[in-house]
């Protein structure tokens, strides 16, 4: 049974989290309705994942702030000033119009993603100090919880209600509701709190020594290859369904609420699959799944797919993604270096986020030139190529086998939401 305490600072970080995750997952999903029904071009849509470049690039400046917070007090003053930023250009952002102003507005949401991602570094890092090492992955679970329903929310909820109201009337809430989720923060004394258990930080030379490990290429490629073929379908599915005739109330609904679910009941579930079959044979299936998502949606675009097609696809690729990034993310917890564990994960989630904002950007373009039959087919190629790839390459050594996978499924999911 869980202590008072626990209980508390388990609410405590369920609020940060899900305060990050809302205004980023409900601009994210707006944005592009928009563009597309103000006649951007698909390959300009596609090139809006480059707003995420502040959450790639965030290890850049996490020493900065993991130098400068010994104390409590100094993680609460970068999590308090970050999240007063990110709430301020939210609430600006509500005063403009998307038309004429777009451009000045995309400066401020990249402005204020980059003060999301800080606020995101000194939380992770409180929450290491904050939790004992048997309820870390309790709070691994509020990172979690926080982020699908920051998710659900942000790309569900506010979307159906974006639809009556317009931004100007939902965003001055959404800032407010920002600062209130820092209040349980601001009573927290950090009672049990670690400020001990520094770990020694790895030297920058260890971040190019990553690549010189015996069999770390085979390692690289799966990062980049194993769910590309899904994320060109994730980056053009809004753009589909508003070129489908559906408006944003409907992709609000099936995108954003149930296909979000989906993805949230299934990140769970691959992680009991993952322990039951040994990471190789999910490997394997899980690949088998994505490839079947994509030949799916390319089965589907050779003509108008009912709604009920269309929520079988949509089920497909957020089920099939949400187990795909357990996969992705415990074979990357074991490829980890001793005394190297943060920069050794940070290398490989990079890698899996560029490789994602890469086949977004490309999936695009093709899509400009080919359409979405086009663009699916590809996709379904690039699925059966990393089908063939784990199945024959990414044969894990007896040490994989029997590592710790049921710890590094806790991770996995924190690192997934990042």
């Amino acid at each position: 049974m869980l202590s008072a305490n626990t209980t508390k600072k388990l609410g405590i970080f369920f609020c940060l989290y899900i305060a990050q995750t809302i205004p980023m997952s409900f601009f994210s999903t707006v944005i592009p309705v928009l563009m597309r029904q103000e006649n951007f071009s698909l390959a300009a849509i596609g090139m809006l994942q480059l707003i995420k470049l502040p959450w790639i690039l965030k290890f850049l400046w996490s020493p900065f702030v993991d130098r400068s917070s010994t104390t409590l007090k100094h993680y609460k003053y970068w999590i308090f000033s970050s999240e007063l930023i990110y709430a301020s250009i939210i609430f600006m952002v509500a005063f403009l119009n998307f038309t004429t102003n777009f451009y000045v507005i995309l400066g401020l949401i990249i402005t204020s993603f980059i003060a999301s991602a800080t606020q995101d570094i000194a939380t992770d890092a409180l929450a290491v100090l904050s939790f004992s090492k048997r309820d870390k992955s309790l709070a691994n679970s509020m990172q979690s919880m926080g982020s699908f329903a920051g998710t659900m929310i942000g790309s569900g909820l506010l979307l159906l209600l974006f639809k009556q109201f317009g931004w100007e009337r939902i965003l001055p809430f959404l800032a407010v509701f920002v600062l209130v989720a820092l209040i349980p923060l601001y009573f927290y004394r950090g009672k049990g709190i670690d400020t001990g258990a520094m770990k020694q930080k790895a030297k920058k030379a260890d971040v190019l020594l990553f690549f010189t490990q015996k069999g770390i290429g085979k390692q690289i490629l799966f990062l980049f290859f194993f769910y590309s073929g899904l994320i060109g379908i994730l980056a053009m599915l809004k753009p589909f369904m508003v070129d489908l005739g559906y408006d944003m109330k409907k992709i609000g609904v099936m995108s954003g609420i149930a296909g979000t679910s989906i993805g949230f009941v299934c990140s769970f579930a691959g992680g009991f699959i993952l322990r039951k079959l040994g990471l190789y044979k999910t490997r394997i299936t899980f690949a088998g799944l994505i490839l079947l998502t994509c030949a799916y949606f390319y089965t589907i675009s050779l003509y108008t797919p009912s709604t009920i097609q269309l929520y079988i696809g949509i089920f497909l690729l957020w089920g099939s993604y949400g187990m795909a990034t357990i996969v992705v993310y415990t074979s990357a917890m074991l490829r980890v270096r001793p005394g190297r564990e943060g920069t050794d994960f940070t290398i490989q989630t990079v890698i899996t986020h560029l490789s994602g904002m890469f086949m977004a950007i490309v999936g695009g373009r093709i899509a400009d030139h080919f359409g979405y039959t086009g663009l699916f087919l590809i996709e379904t190629f690039i699925a059966m190529i990393s089908f063939v790839y784990v199945t024959v390459v990414m044969k894990e050594s007896k040490q994989e086998e029997t590592s710790d996978i049921a710890s590094a499924n806790c991770t996995s999911i924190e690192a997934i939401q990042e």
